[in-house]
């Protein structure tokens, strides 16, 4: 009963906390593109930190942002991360709230999915097709390194391509990865984070979300990549730390 009236008052808050915001930007999308940026950037640096409080205050579920090595981060650069989790999206928001972050990620979160799907089309986050042709997908990714270069953005991207359900780590491909360097010519900060594939659903929330953690960390960063070679040596590099750190965090 306890259990029930904890969960309860969880989503109540976690509700109350995004309503306002996500039904305000549906509305605002279509009219004022001045104010739905307002809005969503509410949501990157308000809303965000917010939804892990009430989840810690009731749940006792710890966002644990580990500090190693951000300070030796250079002013711009590209995240290579891991995914797991829709929850990826606001956990990178707030782990770097003093930057503004840009998501690579598939077209279809672009569409109906409430305070999400306005914010990526509002803030201009790379939504790449995934169907028709890899030329088309190409030139997004392009355009969109052009953009976060010029707006002086932290673009993010997530090199398996598709969230991991269980945790495990899937392949890193290379392709869009060797794109958004080629067009960005930016440092690369490897990072690692664990615990959005255990609360990536309703019934894995109430699950697992008690006592639950949602980590993230920067593991390495590497000078801006010159040649394919060592494109491919950080791609290959970067996984297998964020496997290590992935096995340290689970071993503890």
């Amino acid at each position: 009963m306890f259990s029930f009236i904890t969960n309860f008052i969880t989503m109540a808050c976690l509700v109350q906390t995004v309503i306002f915001d996500a039904v305000a930007n549906i509305f605002a999308y279509p009219l004022s593109k001045k104010l739905c940026l307002k809005i969503s950037r509410h949501i990157s640096k308000k809303d965000a930190p917010r939804v892990f409080a009430v989840m810690n205050t009731y749940k006792h579920f710890n966002f644990m942002g580990y500090k190693d090595l951000k300070d030796e981060l250079p002013p711009q650069f590209i995240i290579m991360s891991n995914h797991q989790s829709l929850l990826d999206i606001p956990v990178y928001m707030n782990f770097f709230r003093d930057k503004s972050v840009r998501f690579v990620a598939k077209d279809s979160l672009s569409r109906h999915i409430p305070l999400v799907s306005e914010m990526l089309r509002a803030e201009e986050h790379c939504m790449v097709p995934r169907r028709g042709s890899p030329t088309v997908a190409m030139r997004t990714i392009d355009a969109f390194a052009k953009r976060v270069v010029e707006r002086n953005q932290i673009p993010v991207i997530f090199p398996e391509g598709t969230r991991s359900k269980d945790g495990s780590l899937g392949t890193f491909y290379a392709a869009g990865f060797r794109r958004l360097s080629d067009g960005c010519r930016l440092p690369v900060a490897v990072c690692a984070l664990d615990g959005g594939w255990q609360i990536n659903n309703l019934k894995t929330i109430f699950k697992n979300i008690h006592h639950g953690s949602y980590r993230v960390k920067v593991l390495k960063i590497y000078d801006a990549p010159a040649t394919k070679e060592e494109q491919v040596k950080i791609l290959e590099e970067g996984k297998e730390l964020i496997q290590k750190q992935l096995d340290e965090w689970r071993s503890e």
